[in-house]
């Protein structure tokens, strides 16, 4: 199992939209290493969903429902998504300011790489980001 973090801004696709939706598509990606990063998910990859804007702060958790696929928001047919489910919500909050101050974080892809949407988590800092949000790796 491989472990992602994929980022939405509240204000269009938050963590209540996800859970209201229960399976979604995640569409809308333009970018082609996040691009890559989906083409290498497989069902039952997890993932954390995080929250870009405002609280800037992993709030749940996600698992790949459905393989990368073409994106019906992309009327080139250049793009393609993933669809993800939700499965539960964090008990705490893991806030960017957290993952920073952290040395262990330091080469997570959140950390160096901003701008990615969708990126891959180490199993290490899986386990570590999961105890700090108080769930279950």
């Amino acid at each position: 199992m491989a472990y992602w973090l994929f980022k939405s801004e509240p204000e269009t696709y938050s963590w209540d939209d996800m859970v209201r939706e229960g399976v979604g598509g995640w569409d809308g990606v333009r970018n082609h290493q996040a691009q890559n990063n989906m083409k290498a998910m497989k069902v039952g990859d997890r993932g954390f969903f995080y929250h870009s804007v405002g609280e800037k702060a992993i709030v749940g958790v996600v698992e790949v429902a459905e393989t990368h696929q073409p994106d019906p928001t992309d009327d080139s047919g250049k793009w393609g998504m993933v669809k993800v489910r939700a499965l539960h919500p964090v008990k705490t909050p893991v806030t960017l300011a957290d993952i920073k101050a952290d040395p262990d974080f330091a080469d997570l892809p959140l950390v160096r790489q901003s701008r990615l949407s969708v990126s891959p988590v180490p199993p290490e800092a899986w386990k570590k980001i999961c105890k700090m949000a108080g769930v279950k790796p």
